[in-house]
C-alpha cells in the first residue's frame, strides 16, 4: 500500500534543502571556490512606519550657484530611517544673511544683518477670500519667501540607501532676479532649511555655512530669541504651524523676511515685526489728529480665514518686559543682546504703530533717527529700562509684620512696615496709603468662608491704620469676627502695597521713588511672599509651624507666563486668598443661567486666554487641558479636600446651587457643557450638584471620584 506524508511549510524547506544537497554530492567533482562576501545588511526602520523622526544635516556646497545638501534621517533611538522619496511631503528652503542698509536723506543707516529668502513669488490679494467689511486692512501685491517642494524635480534628491540622502536645489543662487533680485555672496552666511511631513510625524533642520570657507561655526548670525522661550507660555505642539509641518524657530525667520508681506491685509510678515504686533494684540493702537483709534495686526490665510491678533491677550505684564522673550545669560543665542542694538525701526513699529502717540502723528517711521543712545528722545533699551526700573526694584523690597496681636476686644492687629534692598526702612511718603495688607485663616485649607469673613472685610487699606512716626503703621480689623477657634490656626498677612515711582522719559530723569502727592506717579506692587504663621490667645504662636496648604499649582509657572502682572494686587499669585470656592456669584449673560463662579480654580480653568482654541484669536496656542501646564504633578488628585464647598449657579436658573468637593473642581470647567447623563454619573457616585446650603452638602456628600478618576486617568483624558 502507498502511504501518503503530509509536510507543513517548514519541513519542506528541510526536506528540500537536504534532498538538493544529496543531488549535488551524486554529481562527482568539486562545488567551485567560495563566492565573495555580500555588502552587510542596513539596519534602519521604513520611514512610513517610524513614530519617532529627526533630521541632520550634514554638509552643504555651493557650486556655480548650484546648491547641493547633505542629510541624515534617524529615529529617536538612533536608528537609520530608510526609504525617503521625492514624494514624500518633502520641501527645501534656502536664505542668505545679508547686511542691510538704509538711506535716509543723506544718511546711510546701518540695518545689520537680515535674512533674505532666494526663493520668493509675487502675489496679488485675493479679494475673494477678502471678508466684505473687513477694517484695518489695505490689500496689496506682496513678495513672499518660498521653500522648494521636492516632488517638482525627478532627479534631485538621492537615496544613499543607509539613511542619508543628497538634496540638489532647483534654484540656482547665483542666478536669482525674478520676482527680487538677490545677490549671492560666498562670504555670507548661507541657511539651509529642511521640513518634512508625515501623518503623524514633523521634522525640521537648519544648517548654516559661510560656502566661501566652509566654515559653520564662528560666522556671521542672527540668533536672537530661542524657542525654548515662547515654551514659556506655548505647548510645543502648539506652535506647529502651516498645516503642522514648521516647528523650528530658525525655519520661520528664514522664510519671514523683511521682503515678506501679506497681500490681503498689506502687513508685513517679517518674522521681529511679525512677532512683536501678534503680541501687543489688544493693546495695538494708533493715533490720529483725532485720537487714539485701535489697530490690530491681521493676516488673512490662504483660505480666507481671518486671523484677528487684535483679540490676542498677551499676558506677559508689564509688556515693557523685553526678557519674557529675549533671554539672556547663561545657554542664551548667540546673538541674544541683538535687540538693544538700535538697528530695527520695524520692531518699534510693530508694537507702537507708526503714530505711537499724540505726539508722533504725521511724523516718519524712522524712529531710530531720534530714539538713540545718549540722545534726548530715548533709545528703545532706555525707553523699556525705565519702565521696568520700578518693577524690578520692588523685587528687592520686603514687607516686615510686627506685633501681630488679638487685641482684648478680640479683634486681629499687627504693624507693618516696607524695607529696600539694604533693609533700610522706606519713608511713608513713597508708599500708596490706598493700597491694601489681607489678612486670612485657615490658609493652608481654603481660607475663611465667605459668608464668615468675606474678602471685602479681610483686606484693609493703610489709610484705615494709624500712621506711626517710625514709617509704619497699625492695622485694626474691626469688621472681621475671628472663629472661637481660631488659637492654633494658620493664618496669612499678604501685601498688595505700591509703591510710588516717576515715569522716566524724555530728558532721561532718573526713575526712583517719589512722593505719591505728586502728579503723574506711578504704582507698583512691593514683591514680597505672605506671611504664615500660627496664632495663640493674643500673639504669635512662635513654637508651632504654619501648616502648608494642599500643592496644588506651582505658581512659578504661572509667573513665568503673566510675570509681574496677573491681574490686580499684584504680588504673586494669591488669588485664592480672595476668590475662595464659596465667594458670591457674577452676572455674566453669555454664561449657562446668566451667573457664573467666581472661584480662583473656576476664573483660572475658564479663562479666555487658558484656552485660546475656543475664545480669543481661537488659535489653540495655549491649551488648558495640559493640565501639566499649572499643575504640580499631584496637583489634580481629587479626595484631598472632603469638607469643601463650592458655590454655584443653576444653569437654567441662575439661582444658586451648593456642589460637592471633587465635583465642583471638576464643574469650573465643565459646568457649561453638563448633561443629564453627566448629573447622573456623578450623582450616582455620591456627588452633590443641587446642594441647598453648605450643610446639605456636608449632610449628603460621599463622594467616590478618586476610585476611578486617577491622577493618571485625568492627565490622560486631559491630553497631557
Amino acid at each position: 500500500m502507498m502511504k501518503t506524508m503530509t509536510v507543513r511549510p517548514a519541513k519542506k524547506a528541510v526536506l528540500s534543502a537536504g534532498l538538493l544537497a544529496l543531488v549535488l554530492s551524486g554529481c562527482g567533482g568539486s562545488d567551485g571556490a567560495n563566492g565573495e562576501d555580500g555588502i552587510d545588511g542596513i539596519i534602519g526602520v521604513d520611514i512610513d512606519s517610524t513614530s519617532t523622526l529627526q533630521a541632520t544635516f550634514t554638509d552643504a556646497t555651493v557650486t556655480d550657484g548650484s546648491v547641493n545638501v547633505t542629510f541624515s534621517l534617524k529615529n529617536g533611538n538612533g536608528v537609520a530611517v530608510l526609504g525617503l522619496t521625492k514624494d514624500h511631503d518633502l520641501r527645501f528652503g534656502i536664505s542668505q544673511l545679508t547686511p542691510v542698509t538704509e538711506i535716509v536723506g543723506d544718511t546711510q543707516i546701518d540695518r545689520g544683518y537680515q535674512w533674505q529668502s532666494y526663493i520668493n513669488v509675487l502675489k496679488q490679494p485675493n479679494t475673494s477670500t477678502i471678508p466684505d467689511g473687513e477694517t484695518n486692512i489695505s490689500p496689496s501685491a506682496q513678495y513672499q519667501a518660498e521653500v522648494e517642494v521636492a516632488s517638482a524635480c525627478d532627479t534631485c534628491l538621492v537615496d544613499n540607501q543607509d539613511g542619508t540622502y543628497s538634496y540638489t536645489f532647483q534654484a540656482n543662487v547665483g542666478q536669482i532676479t525674478e520676482p527680487l533680485t538677490i545677490t549671492y555672496n560666498q562670504d555670507n552666511t548661507q541657511r539651509i532649511t529642511l521640513e518634512l511631513k508625515q501623518p503623524l510625524i514633523t521634522a525640521n533642520a537648519h544648517y548654516d555655512f559661510q560656502p566661501s570657507t566652509g566654515l559653520t561655526e564662528d560666522i556671521a548670525s542672527r540668533d536672537v530669541v530661542s524657542i525654548e522661550a515662547c515654551y514659556t507660555c506655548h505647548q510645543p505642539d502648539s506652535l506647529e504651524l502651516h498645516g503642522g509641518r514648521r516647528i523650528d524657530l530658525e525655519n520661520c525667520a528664514s522664510c519671514h523676511t523683511a521682503t515678506s508681506g501679506d497681500p490681503e491685509t498689506g502687513n508685513s510678515v517679517d518674522f521681529g515685526y511679525m512677532i512683536h504686533a501678534i503680541h501687543k494684540g489688544q493693546d495695538r493702537v494708533t493715533h490720529t489728529a483725532t485720537g487714539e483709534e485701535a489697530a490690530p495686526y491681521k493676516v488673512i490665510g490662504y483660505g480666507g480665514g481671518v486671523h484677528d491678533y487684535g483679540n490676542v491677550m498677551y499676558p506677559q505684564k508689564p509688556a515693557a518686559d523685553c526678557s519674557a522673550c529675549h533671554v539672556e545669560g547663561a545657554d542664551a543665542p548667540k546673538d541674544a543682546a541683538l535687540f538693544t542694538a538700535n538697528k530695527s525701526d520695524t520692531a518699534c513699529i510693530a508694537c507702537h504703530t507708526e503714530s505711537a502717540s499724540e505726539h508722533h502723528v504725521g511724523l516718519s517711521t524712522q524712529c531710530t533717527s531720534c530714539h538713540i543712545e545718549g540722545g534726548y528722545a530715548r533709545s528703545a533699551k532706555e525707553a523699556h529700562g525705565d519702565v521696568m526700573t520700578a518693577y524690578n526694584e520692588t523685587q528687592t523690597m520686603n514687607v516686615v509684620f510686627s506685633n501681630t496681636t488679638v487685641t482684648a476686644e478680640g479683634k486681629f492687629s499687627t504693624t507693618v512696615k516696607f524695607t529696600d534692598e539694604s533693609a533700610n526702612v522706606i519713608a511713608a511718603e513713597f508708599i500708596d496709603t490706598s493700597s491694601r495688607i489681607v489678612m486670612a485663616w485657615d490658609s493652608d485649607i481654603d481660607y475663611p468662608a465667605y459668608n464668615d469673613a468675606s474678602y471685602n472685610f479681610r483686606r484693609l487699606r493703610l489709610s484705615e491704620g494709624v500712621a506711626n512716626a517710625d514709617n509704619s503703621w497699625t492695622l485694626v480689623w474691626n469688621s472681621v469676627t475671628l472663629p472661637t477657634d481660631y488659637v492654633g490656626k494658620t493664618f496669612e498677612l499678604w501685601s498688595a502695597v505700591t509703591a510710588c515711582y516717576n515715569n522716566g522719559g524724555y530728558g532721561r530723569p532718573e526713575v526712583q521713588l517719589t512722593s505719591c502727592e505728586t502728579d503723574d506717579v506711578r504704582s507698583v506692587e512691593i514683591k514680597s511672599n505672605a506671611y504664615h504663621f500660627v496664632m495663640a490667645a493674643d500673639a504669635v504662636d512662635t513654637t508651632q509651624t504654619a501648616a502648608t496648604r494642599r500643592n496644588i499649582v506651582d505658581t512659578t509657572t504661572c509667573q513665568g507666563c503673566h510675570n509681574q502682572e496677573v491681574y490686580h494686587y499684584d504680588n504673586g499669585i494669591n488669588c485664592q486668598t480672595c476668590h475662595t470656592p464659596d465667594k458670591t456669584l457674577k452676572v455674566d449673560s453669555a454664561y449657562p443661567g446668566g451667573k457664573k463662579s467666581t472661584s480662583f480654580a473656576f476664573k483660572a480653568h475658564s479663562a479666555e486666554g487658558h484656552d485660546l482654541s475656543v475664545s480669543g484669536v481661537e488659535s489653540g496656542t495655549i491649551l488648558k487641558t495640559d493640565c501639566a501646564t499649572c499643575h504640580t504633578a499631584d496637583g489634580i488628585s481629587l479626595g484631598r479636600s472632603e469638607q469643601r464647598v463650592w458655590r454655584y449657579a443653576d444653569t437654567d436658573t441662575g439661582a444658586d446651587v451648593w456642589v460637592s468637593s471633587d465635583t465642583g473642581a471638576c464643574l469650573t470647567c465643565h459646568q457649561q457643557y453638563i448633561t443629564e447623563s453627566t448629573i447622573s454619573h456623578i450623582e450616582s457616585n455620591g456627588g452633590i450638584v443641587d446642594g441647598m446650603s453648605e450643610e446639605d452638602v456636608h449632610t449628603r456628600s460621599a463622594e467616590m471620584c478618586s476610585t476611578c478618576h486617577t491622577p493618571a486617568r485625568l492627565t490622560e483624558s486631559h491630553g497631557s
